[in-house]
């Protein structure tokens, strides 16, 4: 079962320059154990573990994972994932 990644530019360094990725899963963290076959060191980028690193944020088919079963959340073929790094700002 194939599911399209959307790699942000802070990890497509990792990815070899590659913006969308398939790969497979039946789960989020099935799908970011693949990308860690695939492209090592993503991971730990995002994880700590097998748990999701706070500032990153996962949306399946533009659902937030933390609203569905986090990265526990099913997966299922076509799906689109995003991975968004939260981004802090400093004042004005």
């Amino acid at each position: 079962m194939a599911v399209k990644v959307q790699i942000p530019i802070v990890l497509r360094n990792l990815t070899k320059g590659v913006s969308e990725v398939d790969v497979d899963g039946g789960s989020v963290i099935d799908m970011i154990n693949h990308l860690e076959k695939n492209y090592p060191g993503i991971k730990e980028r995002i994880c700590e573990g097998d748990k999701l690193r706070r500032f990153v944020n996962v949306f399946v088919n533009e659902e937030d994972i933390r609203y569905l079963k986090g990265s526990d959340t099913p997966l299922k073929d076509g799906d689109q994932i995003s991975i968004i790094p939260a981004i802090a700002g400093g004042g004005v």
